[in-house]
């Protein structure tokens, strides 16, 4: 198994959930040092799997491709858990690529084009997304994904992004045949890094950072290991066998929820699971990557 992002915050929950179930797992990272604590550990216990870890930036389409590359063997499952939120201006990749967008989606992308081979000679792989309820706030905009006409909106780029990797999923289906599966889910709040982006007044008037600059728990927060929980049963579980193109949350297969229901916290949201909008956003990804 390969768990992008999986040096820090759920990542790491999710490695440990994974490898201590006996599963050889890969911590692909921008900076492999910094999972070298979770490899010394797993590797002075008796029974449960490997973790090794390798170097993966998915800003950076040459780091994918030359991770591809070296990947020998079939892929049982892959967690494309690596992210970035919030970035406050507007950064893009050398390719032109709007930041939150090259590495939460189009670096996935590329790195599940690059596997492909590989997932399929598992014959029955898994490829598990983690999204966020945040898609629910902006469909993928396909005339300027990368906001070089409208203004750079760092919450909307978020957004974009989250809904792009619940499309990408449903987009997946072409690859059921080869005995590959794709689910996405939202892991709920949690206090991670992923929030280091964010300035102190934005994280005080969402409620999470107290006036003296301390993290509040909200009640509804889950630590990093619950929120690993769901990657780890799309990734593991008999009980989805078969299950590709759905979107989870709290161990659950979410509903359908209107963008506009302010009733619901969760649920899905119907643009992110158009399959008409998942097989553009396909198209323009692979056109986007040059593949």
């Amino acid at each position: 198994m390969i768990v992008t992002g999986g040096a820090s915050g759920i990542g790491v929950e999710t490695v440990r959930a994974l490898a201590a179930a006996g599963a050889e797992v890969t911590v692909a990272t921008r900076d492999p040092a910094t999972a070298e604590p979770l490899v010394r550990d797993f590797a002075a216990m008796p029974g449960p799997g490997a973790v090794r870890a390798e170097a993966l930036d998915l800003a950076d389409l040459s780091s994918v491709a030359a991770f591809t590359r070296g990947w020998q063997g079939p892929l049982d499952v892959l967690v494309a858990n690596a992210g970035i939120m919030a970035l406050p201006q507007r950064h893009v990749t050398a390719e032109g690529w709007e930041l939150q967008l090259a590495t939460n989606y189009l670096g996935h992308f590329a790195l599940a084009l690059g596997l492909h081979t590989n997932l399929r000679a598992a014959g029955a792989a898994r490829i598990v997304v983690v999204s966020s309820g945040a898609h629910r706030n902006a469909a993928f905009d396909f005339e300027d994904p990368h906001f070089v006409h409208r203004p750079y909106d760092r919450w909307a780029a978020y957004a974009q992004s989250k809904t792009a990797d619940v499309l990408f999923t449903v987009g997946a289906r072409r690859w059921a045949a080869d005995g590959i599966t794709a689910n996405a889910l939202n892991p709920g709040w949690i206090s991670t890094n992923l929030q280091r982006h964010i300035d102190d007044e934005t994280m005080k008037a969402l409620g999470a950072m107290d006036d003296d600059g301390n993290i509040i728990e909200q009640p509804y927060y889950k630590t990093p290991a619950q929120g690993a929980a769901t990657s780890a049963l799309l990734a593991g579980s008999p009980l989805v066998n078969g299950v590709t193109g759905r979107y989870f949350e709290d161990n659950q297969q979410a509903e359908t929820v209107a963008t506009d229901d302010e009733q619901h916290v969760g649920g899905v949201a119907p643009h992110a699971l158009d399959p008409q909008a998942a097989d553009r956003l396909w198209e323009y990804a692979s056109e986007t990557i040059g593949q």
